[in-house]
């Protein structure tokens, strides 16, 4: 491998050979909309910015191919991508590597952020599509099992999305007096449990159930009361409410 320091070519001819090809790509998303652009072509039109000098469809593509999806690699770890950067590049992992995978990094965390304003600054419960779609990109490619729970205010508006807990593939340590206990101390007076399945189907399991219920009666005693446990999977978003299981 190649030192990431040190371009294969020189930077004016990469840059000849690849700037009519980024041009060509440019000019079809400000005719045709980012829309018509295929996953790979988005994908190589971001990493242009990190990587001015070489031709970044092929690390497109294997970005793509190991972690499936646009969301994928959002939901991926920073030493992840940078792995994947540097064996695309050919480069030893290095300054090259790490700020394209920060880059990207970056670039899916604001999606993020922007997919929450809608539910952070309306009532949770009038938003329903809003929160549906924030609880999705924030956990529906998280490839550990992770806990959270929105503590709501009077007005069901949000005070603070807070991770209680990461765990493995299949599990994630719930302990019910302390999410209650977080709530006081937030002034909460509602919450919605989430978390997501990593294995892709949201249907709740029986321990998700008995949990749920012993966080409803520890809340009942403090009158904070849960309006909802949502399960998140790649194949949807499961709601306690709607199953009547709450």
């Amino acid at each position: 491998m190649a030192d990431d320091d040190t371009p294969q070519t020189t930077p004016a001819r990469a840059k000849s050979r690849n700037s009519g090809h980024r041009e060509r790509l440019r000019e079809r998303a400000a005719k045709g909309g980012i829309d018509a652009l295929p996953d790979y072509e988005l994908l190589e039109m971001l990493l242009f910015r990190s990587i001015p000098y070489r031709d970044t469809k092929p690390l497109a593509k294997d970005l793509l191919a190991r972690f499936g999806s646009l969301e994928g690699i959002g939901a991926a770890t920073h030493e992840a991508i940078d792995d994947q950067v540097a064996r695309s590049l050919l480069i030893v992992r290095g300054k090259l590597s790490r700020a394209t995978a920060l880059d990207l990094q970056l670039i899916y965390d604001v999606a993020r952020r922007v997919a929450r304003e809608p539910a952070s600054k309306r009532p949770v419960i009038s938003s329903w599509s809003a929160l549906l779609a924030y609880v999705r990109v924030a956990l529906q490619h998280e490839p550990r099992e992770q806990f959270r729970v929105l503590y709501l205010d009077k007005k069901n508006q949000l005070i603070l999305d807070e991770i209680q807990n990461r765990g493995t593939v299949d599990h994630a340590p719930v302990y019910p007096r302390e999410v209650v206990r977080r709530a006081l101390e937030l002034s909460s007076s509602s919450l919605i449990l989430v978390h997501n399945h990593p294995s892709g189907d949201p249907t709740p399991s029986r321990a998700d159930v008995d949990m749920t219920k012993q966080i409803i009666a520890a809340g009942r005693a403090l009158n904070v009361e849960v309006h909802d446990h949502l399960v998140v999977g790649r194949d949807g978003v499961a709601s306690f409410k709607q199953l009547g299981l709450i």
